[in-house]
């Protein structure tokens, strides 16, 4: 397992994870906990490691499509736990293509910082956001 140092530094693997849609980096980013939860846009909740690995086993399957720009983060940091709020701007072959309404939440343990819970549904009212710039977005 990853060693990160600040909940920002896991934020950051998760997403260059899901951009170069690489598995064992996903993994990584994720407590090895039965309690980590996944709810995708639309999707159901997902418990376990197993249930939570096994959709982004699925996601990912189909190799790099999306780039993501974030915005509007708020971060909250209490003791072991962290919750950053977000949006996803969703980029693919370098148009929007959606924008997404996330919460994070970050664990500490012994082996540093890890996400237990991500879950995203689409932003109902989305603002206008710029286009990425080249290379990596977040």
């Amino acid at each position: 397992m990853s060693h990160f140092d600040t909940p920002e530094l896991a934020e950051a693997a998760f997403y260059d994870a899901f951009e170069r849609a690489d598995l064992d980096a996903m993994r990584a980013v994720w407590a090895d906990d039965k309690g980590i939860c996944c709810i995708h846009p639309g999707g159901e909740r997902l418990d376990g490691v197993a249930a939570v690995m096994d959709s982004w086993a699925s996601i990912l399957a189909g190799g790099p499509v999306l780039r993501f720009r974030l915005s509007d983060r708020r971060a909250r940091v209490s003791g072991d736990l962290a919750v950053h709020i977000l949006r996803e701007n969703l980029y693919v072959d370098g148009a929007l293509r959606g924008v997404a309404l996330a919460t994070n939440v970050y664990r500490r343990d012994e082996s540093g910082w890890h996400m237990i819970l991500h879950h995203a549904v689409a932003d109902p009212s989305p603002p206008q956001v710029e286009p990425p710039a080249p290379g990596g977005i977040h």
